[in-house]
């Protein structure tokens, strides 16, 4: 029985995944995030997920960040990003970046099936108007690698430091202590080769994504 977490903030296409998934596999387990927070918290409670449906515009996400952070806590999970922005190039990086492909939202019923199924079977599906492969940069490289390094609650800081929030605020959500948020902060600024919060907010904004057009 496979078993598949759809990621997305949307509740209306998240059903619309759900929907195909279970056309597929009348026994498929399905679970369901609307949130960076709450994938982390799936992953944890389903280690024997077959496959992590992604969207790249969640509230936490931060873009191929995302992407970076699935790979980095369950590397032998295969990640199929799911967005609206249809540029080829995004396309692209999603797979130079670790994803097993791209699904367009905009994608038909027996499109959405054969992404799935050659994601499930470790190949790579991409929409054939895809176009050429776009190396990323040393750098995009470097801050990728960096990111998947860091812990859950690392991401998780790094995530509300580019909310603007303060060390005090942070702890606060976190429910943890100001020396807590320091250590992360210190770790973080070496995982990612920076050395204030300013550059660690525009190190991961290079990994960012114009939001898709209605």
């Amino acid at each position: 029985m496979p078993k598949f977490i759809v990621a997305d903030d949307h509740p209306l296409f998240r059903n619309a995944i759900c929907q195909v998934l279970k056309t597929m596999e009348d026994d498929s387990d399905i679970v369901e995030a609307q949130d960076m927070a709450s994938l982390q918290t799936k992953l944890t409670d389903h280690p024997d997920t077959d496959l992590v449906l992604l969207d790249l515009h969640m509230p936490g996400a931060h873009g191929f960040s995302a992407l970076a952070y699935v790979n980095g806590q369950h590397p032998n999970l295969p990640v199929l990003v799911v967005s609206a922005n249809e540029k080829p190039e995004i396309m692209q990086r999603a797979v130079e970046f670790g994803s097993k492909g791209f699904l367009p939202k905009s994608s038909g019923i027996n499109t959405i099936k054969t992404a799935i199924h050659t994601a499930l079977k470790g190949d790579v599906w991409l929409p054939n108007y895809a176009g050429q492969r776009i190396p990323a940069s040393e750098d995009e490289y470097k801050l990728m690698k960096g990111i998947s390094s860091l812990t859950p609650q690392q991401y998780l800081v790094l995530t509300m430091l580019t909310e603007g929030l303060l060390n005090k605020q942070i702890a606060y959500e976190l429910d943890v202590t100001e020396a807590t948020i320091k250590a992360h902060m210190t770790a973080i600024f070496r995982k990612l080769n920076v050395r204030s919060r300013t550059q660690a907010v525009l190190a991961i904004s290079k990994l960012n994504l114009e939001p898709p057009t209605d």
